[in-house]
């Protein structure tokens, strides 16, 4: 029973670390103009996003712009594209590969260890789409700003900071990670299922009576 709750708390790790990927691809604060610096105008704030760039005033009101064109955009920007959307689908693949491994559903019931396998590999999934996709995405972005930042031919008015979507995109991967991981130790042990018969009492001898 232990292990069941570690693989239903490790699935709903994971699941949540799904929807903060959704949610930080669809954000639109992926870097924000810096006020470091003098004459810095603190009038309005730029935003860019994997899918718009926005401009907030100080009155409130906020302005966004869709990207005309794929092939304009930075390398970056489209390469983080990629490997973030291909890193929900994954995600949502993981999160169906694994639910017909657990324990508490009812597929595979018959087969014990195939099912064992089956969520083994659903965290495995977890893991690629966290380690290799989003974590690499958002790590690189970051690596990006924070480099044209130091840059000194860089403009003043051109340097930009870390967004909101940064940081919920490296939260969701920490909770893929770390779901993913209880997925795959709930799943090591083997041995640990099987069950055998009790011993059997020793039976004693019949004698005939006279």
């Amino acid at each position: 029973m232990a292990n069941a709750g570690l693989q239903l708390l490790g699935y709903t790790l994971a699941f949540l670390g799904f929807i903060g990927l959704i949610a930080s691809t669809t954000m639109a604060e992926w870097k924000m103009s810096s006020y470091a610096g003098d004459n810095i105008i603190t009038a309005q704030a730029m935003y860019e996003g994997l899918w718009q760039a926005c401009v907030h005033q100080s009155t409130g009101q906020m302005q966004c712009k869709v990207y005309d064109s794929i092939l304009q955009l930075p390398a970056e920007v489209q390469s983080t594209r990629g490997l973030m959307i291909t890193s929900i689908f994954l995600g949502a693949a993981a999160l169906m590969v694994t639910a017909v491994g657990m324990k508490c559903t009812t597929c595979l019931a018959d087969d014990k260890q195939q099912k064992s396998k089956v969520a083994l590999a659903g965290g495995v999934l977890f893991i690629v789409a966290d380690m290799v996709l989003a974590l690499a995405a958002t790590s690189w972005y970051g690596e990006n700003i924070r480099r044209k930042f130091f840059d000194p031919f860089t403009p003043t008015n051109s340097r930009y900071e870390f967004g909101k979507a940064l940081y919920v995109g490296w939260g969701a991967s920490a909770l893929l990670l770390l779901g993913g991981s209880m997925l795959c130790c709930n799943c090591g042990s083997k041995a640990a299922g099987k069950s055998y018969p009790p011993p059997r009492a020793a039976e004693r001898p019949k004698t005939d009576r006279v």
